[in-house]
């Protein structure tokens, strides 16, 4: 299993061969993270719901590599804060267990302060 130490290991090796070290920044990481997340949503741009749930394998492709470019981003930016991203997730999911209780939050999209 891969952990979130071989990808950082790996990723600070590329981005180090390469001398990158000085453009990433957080403030530039955050805005490539939003510019891959952005090519995401590009990939579903004029679909309907049931289109966007069987993409054709060129777009499949696409979308597992753009889905790659957002989670180096925020492997990256993370480490720029000394963060292990799956424990920000991890945390995150603990946060949202207690503001959405399945009694209040089960078959409805309403924001946890609108319960």
């Amino acid at each position: 299993m891969t952990t979130s130490a071989d990808v950082l290991t790996r990723l600070r090796s590329f981005v180090a061969a390469r001398d990158w070290e000085k453009f990433h920044t957080p403030k530039n990481l955050a805005a490539g993270l939003a510019i891959e997340a952005a090519e995401v949503q590009e990939l579903f741009l004029w679909l309907g719901d049931v289109e966007s749930s069987a993409l054709d394998s060129a777009r499949l492709t696409r979308l597992r590599e753009e889905i790659g470019d957002v989670q180096l981003f925020l492997f990256n930016l993370a480490d720029k804060f000394g963060w292990d991203p799956l424990d920000c997730a991890l945390a995150k999911l603990a946060l949202n267990e207690r503001k959405y209780p399945p009694e209040k939050a089960r078959g409805n999209a309403k924001k946890y302060d609108e319960f």
